[in-house]
C-alpha cells in the first residue's frame, strides 16, 4: 500500500471534508431522494436522477477520502530543519532568466494550491528542487523550455 505524504493541516482538511460529507451531505441526499420519490414516476423524474448522481459523487468521494486518510503519511514539518529542500519546506526561488522571485511550500498532492503558494510534491518544479540545498540551481523542464531557478532560502515552519 503506497503511502500518501501530507502535512497535518492537509490531513485535518481531508478529515473535515469526510465528516461534512457523512454528516451533512449524505442526510440531505436521502431527504432529496425521498422527496423525489413522492413525485411519482421515477423514470422521468429529473430531481430523482440529479439526486442519484449527487449521491454517487458523494459516495465515491467518501471512499476516496477514507482511502487517502488510511494511507496518509503525516509529516510533522515543525520537526524538520536545515538548508536541504524536502517535503514541507518553504522555498524562495529566483528565476535565473528574469530574476523573478517566488515562494512555495512543498505539500501533498491533495493540499496543492499554486495560488496559495502550495506546490505539489509531485510537480516538476518540486521534483527538481527536492534534495537540493540553499544556493543550488535547479533545472526544470517546462512546456516553454528549460527554466533555471536558484534556491534562495529554505525554511521549515
Amino acid at each position: 500500500m503506497e503511502k500518501v505524504p501530507m502535512t497535518s493541516a492537509g490531513y485535518t482538511r481531508l478529515q473535515d471534508e469526510l465528516k461534512r460529507l457523512k454528516t451533512v451531505e449524505r442526510p440531505s441526499i436521502v431527504k432529496a431522494l425521498e422527496a423525489a420519490r413522492e413525485h411519482g414516476d421515477l423514470s422521468e423524474n429529473a430531481e430523482f436522477h440529479a439526486a442519484k448522481e449527487r449521491q454517487s459523487f458523494i459516495e465515491t468521494r467518501v471512499m476516496e477520502l477514507e482511502d487517502k486518510l488510511r494511507r496518509a503519511d503525516v509529516i510533522d514539518v515543525s520537526a524538520l530543519s536545515g538548508n536541504r529542500v524536502q517535503f514541507g519546506a518553504t522555498v524562495r526561488l529566483a528565476d535565473e532568466d528574469t530574476d523573478e522571485k517566488v515562494t512555495y511550500t512543498i505539500v501533498g498532492t491533495d493540499e496543492a494550491d499554486i495560488k496559495e503558494g502550495l506546490l505539489s510534491v509531485t510537480s516538476p518544479l518540486a521534483r527538481a528542487i527536492i534534495g537540493k540545498n540553499k544556493g543550488d540551481t535547479a533545472e526544470v523542464n517546462t512546456p516553454g523550455g528549460l527554466k533555471y531557478y536558484e534556491i534562495m532560502t529554505v525554511k521549515y515552519k
